[in-house]
């Protein structure tokens, strides 16, 4: 049985929803006042540093019999060891829960928005060393330590908002958008900025299917985390450590090191290396 509304009631119902609809529309991006563009990443968990080795091809029937042939692959025996040592490599991950929502920038910093905070550009791919407008490229040659002033001086600049770098386990889940694997090569290739000779600008790309552009590729991105000394993050991040752990590989690199599974550690070599950053939600 349906309930009858008065006409003034329907309206008031179609306003509530429409209010409703615009508010949630509006709560899931923010533009800030220099133009940083940022997308609200809800709580959430997956598996990270799941890790499993190709195991080779199988020795065919002939191969097995003794008789190796080096145009059908391995022999029993090395099929045998090459099957160990896939094992013994194997990394069951972990899981992650994200319990807090956070807005995370949609691209990466670029050079006309650091100008904007710090007044200078430490960038090396800038003027003729690009062949198009390097104030759209990320900013790049900044270390650790440079983007926490960035910050320091963002923060004063936007009173009311938190800025700061991602977590490795925040930055990973929002690359990730829900992907359970490693990214397929044929993806890499839509959607990291990869094989080029300079920095390139943002957002040329495919996103990720949460609206974030150039998770991999373009430059490596600074995270919060002290690097472990390891290819994989660890469960408890580190507390301490010599350097900062950078992800999702830059543009020099091809579809075999552009992956959110790995990490790296700064400050590599500078002139590849950029950041994007968190503002956190208003509680």
């Amino acid at each position: 049985m349906f309930m009858k509304l008065k006409p003034n009631k329907i309206i008031a119902a179609c306003l509530f929803l429409l209010s409703a609809s615009l508010l949630h529309a509006q709560d899931s991006t923010f533009t800030n006042s220099i133009g940083m563009k940022f997308i609200r990443i809800h709580p959430g968990s997956f598996i990270m540093g799941r890790f499993q080795p190709p195991y080779p091809i199988p020795p065919s029937d002939t191969e097995k019999a003794g008789t190796k042939s080096s145009e059908k692959g391995y022999s029993a025996e090395e099929y045998k060891l090459a099957e160990k040592l896939a094992k013994q490599d194997a990394l069951p991950g972990f899981t992650v829960t994200i319990n807090k929502p956070f807005f995370m920038a949609q691209f990466e910093v670029t050079q006309a928005q650091w100008k904007k905070v710090m007044g200078s550009n430490p960038s090396v791919f800038q003027g003729d060393k690009v062949s198009d407008h390097a104030d759209d490229h990320p900013v790049d040659n900044v270390t650790w330590e440079n983007i926490q002033q960035f910050l320091d001086k963002l923060n004063l600049m936007e009173k009311g908002r938190v800025y700061r770098l991602p977590t490795e386990f925040e930055w990973e889940y929002a690359a990730r958008a829900g992907a359970t694997g490693d990214i397929p090569w044929s993806q890499i290739r839509k959607a990291a900025q990869i094989g080029t000779r300079t920095t390139n600008t943002i957002g040329q790309k495919q996103p990720n299917v949460w609206g974030l552009y150039d998770m991999l590729g373009n430059v490596w991105e600074w995270v919060q985390d002290y690097y472990n000394e390891k290819i994989f993050a660890d469960s408890i991040p580190a507390k301490t450590g010599k350097e900062h752990v950078l992800k999702g590989a830059s543009f020099v690199g091809d579809v075999k090191n552009a992956t959110y599974m790995t990490h790296a550690a700064g400050p590599g070599n500078g002139w590849d290396i950029g950041f994007r950053i968190v503002m956190e939600v208003k509680e």
